[in-house]
């Protein structure tokens, strides 16, 4: 037991360590070859900080720990609003300005009812797998539509401002992107490995073991990411990094390794962790939107964001050991 907790330590540090090279290398690498900064926000970004939720939940998937993966997902969206975010609108009041975003935010919405829709049946089969992941490929295609065209935008214009500060060579950049990935599949094997051991150790499910431990473990990039961000006033690059996660995890995550392995879903998933996913994703899209002018989250909201986090934490581990 002592070598499964040790490897989830050395896996989440290593995880989030190499994350944020792969990020870097990645958005260095895309604007040395012309790649607009609004394009980079939304699809390299969005993906670079959910690489770790993908490499996770494929590995899961392909051991038969279906649980893993789906409590991977659904559990990384869990703390990318209530913890990640709330945390990072305590620490600074997040405005909204980019248009996009607000864009987006509906699409959130959507999505988390497709996903809910899905789970009525009590699994995730090939044919709803395909069904996310051609959701997934509409709206990257429409992402690169938008980025390509649009010229002027806050979050393209704060994602070129810090490419601006990025003095990294090509060939460094390049480096750290493929070192960076190499290094994401090794700490999630050593994660998924340590997780597994864990759950089965204490006698608890997988689904919980994903939902909790690991969930947050992937979602470190993001938590960093944000913070960095909003300390920086970069408000739509905190923002656009929850929500372009949350919809690669949603679509993305599940859909991958629903394609590679079908999942059976507990029904605690679609009466316990899906309705929290849409509430929380809900508020979200309640109080960022801003019907009546700029939206904002400020600190009080931020602070019950950290409350509904802390308190469907605590009900998960109460359920897991009662």
């Amino acid at each position: 037991m002592t070598e499964a907790f040790l490897a989830v330590a050395i896996g989440l540090l290593l995880l989030a360590w190499s994350a944020d090279r792969f990020v870097e290398g990645a958005a260095v690498t895309a604007r040395y070859f012309g790649t607009p900064p609004l394009l980079i926000g939304m699809v390299i970004v969005g993906f670079g900080t959910s690489a770790p939720e993908i490499v996770v939940s494929i590995l899961a998937a392909v051991q038969g720990n279906p649980g893993i993966a789906l409590g991977n997902a659904y559990g990384s969206n869990i703390t990318n609003i209530a913890l990640i975010l709330g945390l990072t609108a305590v620490i600074s009041p997040i405005a909204v300005h980019s248009q996009i975003l607000r864009q987006e935010l509906p699409v959130l919405a959507v999505v988390t009812v497709l996903a809910a829709l899905q789970l009525m049946d009590g699994e995730i089969s090939r044919i709803d797998a395909g069904v996310l992941l051609g959701v997934f490929s509409i709206l990257m295609i429409w992402a690169i539509r938008q980025g390509l065209r649009k010229q002027t935008d806050a979050l393209g214009t704060e994602i070129e401002q810090e490419l601006k500060s990025q003095t990294m060579p090509i060939r460094h950049a390049f480096f750290w992107l493929i070192v960076g990935l190499v290094l994401l599949i090794i700490s999630s094997r050593m994660l998924v490995w340590g997780a597994v051991a864990i759950a089965q150790g204490f006698g608890v499910s997988d689904l919980i073991i994903g939902l909790t431990i690991v969930a947050m473990g992937t979602s470190l990039p993001e938590l960093a990411s944000s913070i960095i961000a909003a300390r920086k006033g970069e408000h739509d690059i905190a923002l656009g990094n929850i929500i372009g996660s949350n919809l690669f995890n949603t679509l993305a995550v599940v859909g991958i390794a629903g394609m590679i392995h079908p999942m059976t879903v507990e029904p605690a998933v679609l009466s316990r962790d899906i309705p929290v996913m849409g509430a929380l994703t809900l508020s979200l899209f309640i109080i960022g939107y801003g019907f009546r002018g700029p939206g904002r989250i400020n600190r009080i909201e931020g602070a019950l964001l950290l409350t509904c986090y802390v308190g469907y934490t605590a009900y998960l581990v109460s359920t897991a050991f009662g």
